[in-house]
């Protein structure tokens, strides 16, 4: 009885990700477009505006650009670097890992619409939040 189980709960494990192939293979196309066309954009002066500015920009490019976590520490080392400065370069981290717009069509078909944007949502305005307390905290301390 449990092998038929095991047969049955394979076959649905199988068709889910059937079914959700397409829709995995196009959140990674528009991932990879995001973060090749993303260094265009920071030589044309994305940043450099106004701390508030700069960090609503940086969590609206890491919520779009989602990736590994290794990228974005990379990148944003980069952004530091060239005088981005440390709170939009936060804001992006933390919406980088935690705010996936490209990966929304396929969170909304596993989880739910409803669930899947109030998540994103909330992690959006969590990802400010974090930016501007991490900031603060350092200023304080150091």
């Amino acid at each position: 009885m449990s092998a038929k189980r095991l047969t049955i709960s394979l076959r649905k494990t199988a068709w889910t990700f059937f079914n959700l192939l397409p829709v995995i293979i196009g959140m990674l196309l528009l991932t990879s477009l995001a973060v090749i066309l993303f260094p265009d954009r920071v030589s044309d002066g994305l940043f450099g505006n106004s701390e508030m500015l700069d960090t609503l920009i940086g969590a609206s490019v890491g919520s779009i650009a989602a990736g590994h976590p290794l990228t974005s520490y990379v990148l944003g080392g980069e952004l530091l670097r060239s005088g981005v400065s440390l709170i939009a370069v936060t804001a992006l981290v933390v919406s980088w890992v935690s705010v996936g717009i490209v990966q929304l069509p396929a969170e909304m078909l596993m989880l739910g619409p409803r669930f899947a944007i109030y998540r994103n949502l909330i992690c959006f305005f969590s990802a400010i939040a974090i930016a501007f307390l991490c900031v603060c905290t350092l200023r304080v301390i150091g």
